[in-house]
Parts: structure tokens; C-alpha cells; sequence
């Protein structure tokens, strides 16, 4: 039996139907501090391109470095591209991050592989078996 997503005890057809207000006040105090500033326009123009997307309009992949847009209940199963600092890693958003920012699910950095030691290493160093 598959377990059915809610959010705050609202299911996700519920979610849809709430107005933005009522949503505001289920998310936490930084998101609901965030939403209540207002949205940018660069944040407005992805969130246009998002719901062009959900309709089928867009044809061409939805590249942002907007990292800081919280995700709503209508942005569900939409892949945007979010910037991860050196490349687009694609999103694909479900509803269980609704209420998290867009930049959570892309790490910025990435594991760190050493290699042979470099100019200024101890001597010592030189002698260590790499495997």
C-alpha cells in the first residue's frame, strides 16, 4: 500500500486549492518571512516559466541560479536545471519538498580525490604508497 503525501495534514489536492495566504501560514517562519517580503522579478519570471511548463507551453529546459525560490504545491513534477556553481544539475520537483528551497536538493561542491603529493610536501611524504 503506497503512503499518500501530505503536507501539514493537506493532502496534495487540498494544497492545490488552499490560497497562497492559508499556505503561508503552514510553512515555517523563514519561508513564510520570505514569501510575505514579496517575490522579485527574476523570481516571478521563473515561476511564469514554471507554470508554462506544467501546461506544456515550453518546450526548451528551465535554466535558473535562483537557489533561494521555495518550492509551492503548483511547481510539482516540473524539472528545472538549478546552478550548482561550475553546472546546471536538473531537479526534478515531487511533492514531498514543497516548503524547501530549490538550492537544498543541488550540492555546491563535490568530494575531493588527492593525488600525488605536490611541490612544498615533506620529504616523508614522497614515500607514502598512493595504493
Amino acid at each position: 500500500m503506497v503512503k499518500e503525501f501530505q503536507y501539514r495534514g493537506l493532502t496534495k489536492e487540498e494544497l492545490d486549492n488552499t490560497s497562497l495566504e492559508k499556505l503561508f501560514l503552514l510553512f515555517n517562519s523563514r519561508q513564510r518571512r520570505s514569501l510575505t517580503r514579496g517575490i522579485t522579478d527574476g523570481k516571478r519570471k521563473l515561476i511564469e516559466e514554471i507554470k508554462a511548463a506544467k501546461a506544456g507551453k515550453l518546450k526548451n529546459p528551465i535554466k535558473t541560479h535562483l537557489r533561494d525560490l521555495i518550492i509551492l504545491p503548483y511547481m510539482v513534477d516540473v524539472t528545472v536545471n538549478v546552478f550548482s556553481g561550475k553546472e546546471f544539475r536538473p531537479v526534478t520537483i515531487t511533492t514531498e519538498m514543497v516548503g524547501h528551497y530549490l538550492g537544498e536538493y543541488v550540492i555546491t561542491n563535490k568530494k575531493v580525490q588527492h593525488g600525488a603529493p605536490g611541490v612544498g610536501a615533506s620529504r616523508s611524504s614522497l614515500y607514502v604508497p598512493l595504493k
